[in-house]
């Protein structure tokens, strides 16, 4: 075990929004290093939003990422020689890094020709309270229902 906690590192906000969690989002959006690339990504996407909705795209961006937030999950616990899904309530940071993960990765998964194109209809979908990434959230949320017998366990 680690001697102490490492610390907490904060980023710089983004150019455009002055917005932290942008930046983020595009942290994780960012392959092989290439951030710019990313940033142009994101703030093409965002415009096609705003396009496409009529509204400000970060709002409509905002909304999406605040639908896709889970409250519970389950994890895995080992009791007795039996392994039991265990329910449990997510922290506020893991929530945030769960909703950008589901975003980008069914994002990654639709059929539209460019990320830009992928990651817009993607924002839209979650915005609108649909979309695979809404799914996932729903499936999780189900899965910790279902084992709602096993929270005694939890540690």
């Amino acid at each position: 075990m680690r001697k102490s906690k490492p610390k907490k590192r904060y980023l710089l906000p983004d150019p455009k929004f002055q917005d932290t969690l942008v930046t983020k989002f595009v942290n994780y959006l960012m392959e092989q290093g290439k951030k710019s690339i990313a940033y142009g990504i994101f703030y093409d996407a965002v415009e096609q939003v705003e396009k496409k909705t009529g509204e400000s795209g970060l709002e409509v961006w905002k909304r999406a990422m605040n639908n896709l937030m889970p409250s519970v999950e389950v994890k895995s616990r080992r009791v007795g020689g039996a392994t039991f899904q265990v329910p449990v309530e997510i922290r506020p940071e893991r929530k945030i890094n769960l909703s950008i993960k589901w975003l980008i990765d069914f994002a990654r998964l639709r059929g539209e020709k460019t990320m830009m194109d992928k990651l817009a209809a993607e924002i839209i979908a979650a915005s609108k309270g649909e979309g695979a990434a809404i799914k996932k959230k729903d499936d999780t949320h189900r899965m910790a229902d279902a084992n709602k017998a096993f929270s005694h366990f939890r540690f």
